[in-house]
C-alpha cells in the first residue's frame, strides 16, 4: 500500500502523548456540562455549497438546452430538420451559458440570494451569451442555416426562464441560510489571543459560512479563559471528541502556533479519528509561506491538516452508486435470498432473519440484518464470543452460509432502503468483538477511524483475504490498515473495482466459519 502512511503518523502522535504524559481516552467519559448540553440539541443535516452550486450549473445548463429543443420543435418542426447543426448550437449555448456566468460569478451562494442584486447581471450574462452566439454564426458563415427567428426566441424565453428560475433560487437558499443548513459548524482548538484574533476575523466576514460553536482547549483557566471574543470554552480536547460523536460538526481549526508540535501531535492523535476537517491557522503565524501553500476560510489563510475523506459530489457519487448497484444486486439476487430464507426457516426453529447492533459512521450505533445462523437460543448479539470452526452454536444451514458469507446478503436493505450502511467499505464489527480477549480499538492506535465513513458489505480488507475470524490481534491490525488505505484512496472505480472482485475473494474460505 502507498500513499499516506498512517502508522508513521500514529507512531509519531502517540510518542508525542506518552511524552506529555497522557493515556489513550476511554470510550466513554464524563463531560463538561457545557458540552453536554449543547452536544444533545438534534441538529439538521446541512447541505453542501458545493453541490449547490454544482446542481444550479446543471439545471440552468438544462434549462437552455431543452428551451432550445422545445423552441426548434414549436417553430420550425417540419421545416427544418433538429440536424447536427442544431444539436450542436443547443449544447454550446448551454455550455457557453454556464461558462459566462462562472465569470460573472453567478455561482456562489451569495449570488443566489441576492437576487435583485444579481438579477441584472443574469440578464447582462445572458446577452452576452447570445451576442457571442451571433458573432459565431456570423463569422462561419452559417447564418443562413441558422433560424434568426429561432435564435431570438430563444433569447427572450430564456431570460424569463432564468429569472424565474434564479427567484425561486433566492427565496430557496434565503430560506436554509436563515435556517443553518448551508452552515459549517466549527470549533476552535486552543485559547488566548490567537484564538480570539482568528474569531475576530472569522466574525468579520459573514460570507464564510462559519458557524463557531464553541472553544476547547486543555489548559486550565490561568492559561486558557472561559470566554475567549463572546464563545464559551467548552471543555478538553476529549470533550471535543465525545461532541463531535453526538452531535453534527464539520470543522476543527487549531489556533495553536505552529511551533507547538507536541502539543498538536497529542490532540491529533484523538481528533483524526473524527469524520471532519482539520485545519491549522496561520493568521497569526509569523512563518509567511507562498499564497498558494494555504487554503483560505474566507480570507484567513489555514494550512490543511485532515479532510473530510467523502464529502460534496463524492458523497453524491458514492450514495448513488450504493443505491443503484445496491437495487440491482438485490433483485439479481432475491432468488438466492428467498431460496436461503426457507432453508432457514426449514433447518431450525426461530425468525429468518438475525439483528445485530454494530458501529456505523461516526460510531452512530446501526442495525444490520442478516440471515440467522445459529440455534436461536444461542444467538451472541454482542458477539462477545467469536464464531470458530465446528462452532456448536451454528446450524447447518448456518455453516453454509457463513463459508460463502450469504449471511451477509440481507445488508442490501441496510443499503438500498436503510441507508445506514454502503456496499463497499470497512466491514461494521460487532460492539464487543475481541481479539485475543482485548476489544478491538484496545488493540489497534486509531482503530475508530475506520469509521470516518459508512461501513460496507464488502471491502478492500475483504478482497486481499482479511476476512473471517479474527482471533489475533495481527489480523485486525491488518484489517484496519487495508480499511485506512481503503478510505485515504476512495472512488467510484476503486468501489467498482472491489465489488467486481468480491466473488473471487469468496472462494478463498478458509478463515470463514
Amino acid at each position: 500500500m502507498s500513499g499516506f502512511d498512517f502508522r508513521e503518523f500514529i507512531q509519531a502522535a502517540s510518542a508525542a502523548a506518552i511524552e506529555g504524559g497522557a493515556t489513550r481516552p476511554s470510550r466513554r467519559r464524563q463531560r463538561t456540562p457545557t458540552a453536554e448540553g449543547v452536544a444533545d440539541i438534534d441538529m439538521r443535516p446541512s447541505y453542501s455549497p458545493v453541490v449547490l452550486e454544482g446542481a444550479v450549473r446543471l439545471v440552468e445548463f438544462a434549462i437552455v438546452a431543452a428551451l432550445g429543443v422545445l423552441v426548434h420543435q414549436v417553430y420550425l418542426a417540419g421545416f427544418v430538420p433538429f440536424d447536427f447543426l442544431y444539436g450542436s448550437a443547443v449544447i454550446g449555448l448551454a455550455a457557453l451559458t454556464v461558462l459566462v456566468f462562472q465569470a460573472a460569478g453567478a455561482y456562489a451562494v451569495s449570488a443566489f440570494r441576492a437576487f435583485f442584486l444579481f438579477g441584472l447581471r443574469i440578464i447582462a450574462a445572458w446577452s452576452l451569451v447570445i451576442l457571442i452566439a451571433l458573432m459565431v454564426v456570423f463569422f462561419a458563415k452559417i447564418g443562413g442555416n441558422l433560424s434568426r427567428v429561432w435564435l431570438a426566441s430563444l433569447y427572450f424565453l430564456g431570460a424569463g426562464a432564468l429569472i424565474v428560475e434564479r427567484l425561486i433560487l433566492s427565496f430557496f437558499v434565503s430560506a436554509m441560510t436563515r435556517a443553518g443548513r448551508f452552515d459549517r459548524r466549527t470549533a476552535i482548538v486552543g485559547g488566548g489571543q490567537a484564538a480570539e484574533a482568528m474569531i475576530k476575523a472569522l466574525d468579520a466576514q459573514p460570507e464564510t459560512g462559519i458557524r463557531i460553536v464553541g472553544l476547547f482547549d486543555d489548559r486550565d483557566e490561568a492559561r486558557s479563559p472561559d470566554v475567549v471574543a463572546g464563545y464559551p470554552k467548552m471543555g478538553t480536547v476529549d470533550d471535543l471528541v465525545e461532541y463531535a460523536r453526538r452531535t453534527k460538526l464539520d470543522l476543527v481549526v487549531f489556533t495553536l502556533p505552529i511551533s507547538a508540535e507536541r502539543r498538536i501531535l497529542q490532540m491529533l492523535a484523538k481528533l483524526w479519528v473524527l469524520p471532519i476537517d482539520i485545519r491549522l491557522s496561520a493568521h497569526t503565524s509569523k512563518l509567511r509561506l507562498r499564497p498558494r501553500s494555504y487554503s483560505y476560510i474566507g480570507s484567513v489563510p489555514v494550512l490543511d491538516v485532515f479532510d473530510k475523506p467523502i464529502a460534496d459530489w463524492d458523497l453524491v457519487l458514492k450514495g448513488l452508486f450504493d443505491r443503484i448497484v445496491g437495487t440491482l444486486l438485490l433483485l439479481l439476487l432475491s432468488p438466492v435470498l428467498l431460496f436461503t430464507a426457507i432453508a432457514v426457516k426449514l433447518d431450525s426453529r426461530g425468525p429468518v432473519f438475525f439483528r445485530q447492533k454494530r458501529h456505523g459512521f461516526n460510531n452512530e450505533l446501526i442495525e444490520v440484518f442478516k440471515f440467522r445462523s445459529m440455534y436461536v437460543e444461542q444467538s451472541d448479539a454482542a458477539a462477545a464470543k467469536l464464531v470458530t470452526k465446528d462452532d456448536p452454536r451454528v446450524t447447518r444451514v448456518g455453516r453454509f452460509i457463513r463459508k460463502t458469507s450469504i449471511d451477509e446478503l440481507p445488508q442490501l436493505f441496510n443499503v438500498v432502503f436503510k441507508g445506514d450502511l454502503s456496499l463497499v467499505g470497512p466491514r461494521p464489527h460487532a460492539l464487543q468483538a475481541k481479539a485475543q480477549n482485548r476489544l478491538y480499538d484496545q488493540v489497534v492506535d486509531g482503530y475508530f477511524a475506520r469509521h470516518k465513513v459508512k461501513p460496507g458489505i464488502t471491502g478492500w480488507a475483504q478482497i486481499n483475504g482479511w476476512r473471517g475470524e479474527t482471533d489475533t490481534e495481527e489480523k485486525i491490525q491488518r484489517r484496519v490498515e487495508f480499511d485506512l488505505y481503503y478510505i485515504e484512496n476512495w472512488s467510484v472505480f476503486f468501489d467498482f473495482y472491489i465489488v467486481a472482485m468480491t466473488p473471487f475473494a469468496l472462494l478463498k474460505s478458509e478463515n470463514a466459519y
